[in-house]
């Protein structure tokens, strides 16, 4: 039976992840931080689908929980899903260094570490992949948060292109707003936020899982933020962040 590793995978999207792979018949491995929600979120997943849930809890902005994770994927898994991920409630300017490093761990070097223990198994089985977690701030002027998003997607696009194996495949998902505990949990007020650019989760995963066996390289879910993204490669940067300010990440 296929097994996905997904990170970040007790809330939001990556629990919607653990859903839809699990509705689909694969096995998974779980990795957060909180142990005793992931042990929840196992039991749930094996009661409802009656798939093998393995739990793995590890920190990605420590050294200690992404050797873990390494290691675990370097036994083999079909499918990585690079979902954790954080914000900061303030601007570039007022976000101390040291907690624009841990963001930089987690966004870059956790997805990169990752992406390199899972992708040699996967590529002998000659299939599989990776996807990896991005956002739309990859293409507009958010700080080091829109940064990490925007390495993200460079990093997935370049990998898509180079890895020969026409049924292993890696694709950078660029969700906009979606209703999850990402915001609360950053402290971040969306309150500006129009409610049209709202998505779930679950239409999300829907999305991605439909454009990764179709080889995209990135997805964007909904037209909406298709044609945000695209106007936003046009606008002038003093536009964009003035836009930015107004209506939120």
């Amino acid at each position: 039976m296929p097994t996905a590793l997904i990170t970040g995978a007790t809330a939001g999207i990556g629990a919607a992840f653990a859903r839809r792979l699990a509705a689909d018949g694969l096995s998974l491995v779980l990795v957060a931080r909180d142990e005793k929600r992931l042990h929840e979120s196992a039991e749930a997943l094996h009661r409802r689908y009656g798939v093998r849930a393995e739990v793995l809890p590890a920190d990605l902005a420590t050294e200690e929980g992404i050797s873990a994770v390494e290691a675990r994927l370097r036994e083999g898994v079909d499918l990585l899903v690079n979902n954790a991920g954080f914000g900061h409630p303030g601007e570039a300017l007022e976000v101390p260094v040291a907690d624009e490093l841990v963001m930089l761990r987690v966004h870059c070097e956790a997805v990169l570490r990752l992406t390199m223990a899972a992708l040699p198994g996967i590529r002998s089985r000659g299939r599989g992949g990776v996807i990896n977690v991005a956002s739309v701030a990859a293409f507009l002027p958010s700080g080091t948060y829109g940064a990490s998003k925007a390495w993200i997607v460079n990093f997935s696009e370049s990998l898509a292109a180079q890895v020969p194996e026409r049924r292993v495949r890696v694709m950078a998902l660029c969700p906009g707003f979606v209703h999850t505990e990402f915001h609360q949990r950053a402290s971040i007020d969306t309150s500006g936020s129009p409610q049209f650019l709202w998505l779930s989760a679950d239409h999300v995963v829907d999305v991605a899982m439909r454009d990764f066996a179709r080889g995209v390289p990135v997805s964007v879910p909904d037209i909406r933020y298709k044609v945000l993204t695209a106007v936003a490669r046009h606008l002038p940067l003093g536009l964009l962040s003035r836009a930015q300010r107004r209506f939120g990440r």
